[in-house]
């Protein structure tokens, strides 16, 4: 499959209105039933639908929260794409992360493995030996 940016730009923004959407219904349009979620490199996948599911439901604040999405693709090969996000939460900004995303796509357009680096500011450049 050969994916273009206007692929993943188009995910992204359906992966921003399903996280400001209420409830989870619309995960199945973005991802595979088997799909992995990987909320840092070194945490554990989410596996599954349901999975997913529960995570967002743990993580998002409501359909209200106030925050902010700005994304650019910055290369896309394959079923590959690499997304560049700042994500400014609260009003004022409380928390802003700048992330890079990895999402594989299937023909059918919908991800079945989502990796998420994200940093923010204050986070050590290397851990304290």
């Amino acid at each position: 499959m050969g994916l273009r940016q206007a692929d993943i730009a188009g995910w992204v923004a359906a992966y921003e209105r399903a996280w400001r959407t209420a409830g989870t219904d619309q995960l199945t349009d973005l991802f595979t039933r088997d799909a992995t979620y990987q909320m840092a490199p070194f945490e554990d996948r989410h596996r599954g639908l349901a999975a997913i599911a529960d995570m967002w439901d743990a993580e998002r604040r409501g359909p209200d929260e106030v925050f902010t999405l700005a994304s650019e693709v910055v290369a896309v090969e394959g079923d590959t794409g690499v997304v560049r996000c700042e994500v400014a939460y609260g009003e004022p900004y409380r928390i802003v992360y700048r992330d890079l995303w990895i999402i594989r796509l299937d023909d059918k357009g919908r991800c079945f493995h989502f990796e998420e680096w994200p940093f923010w500011p204050g986070q050590p450049l290397s851990p304290r030996l």
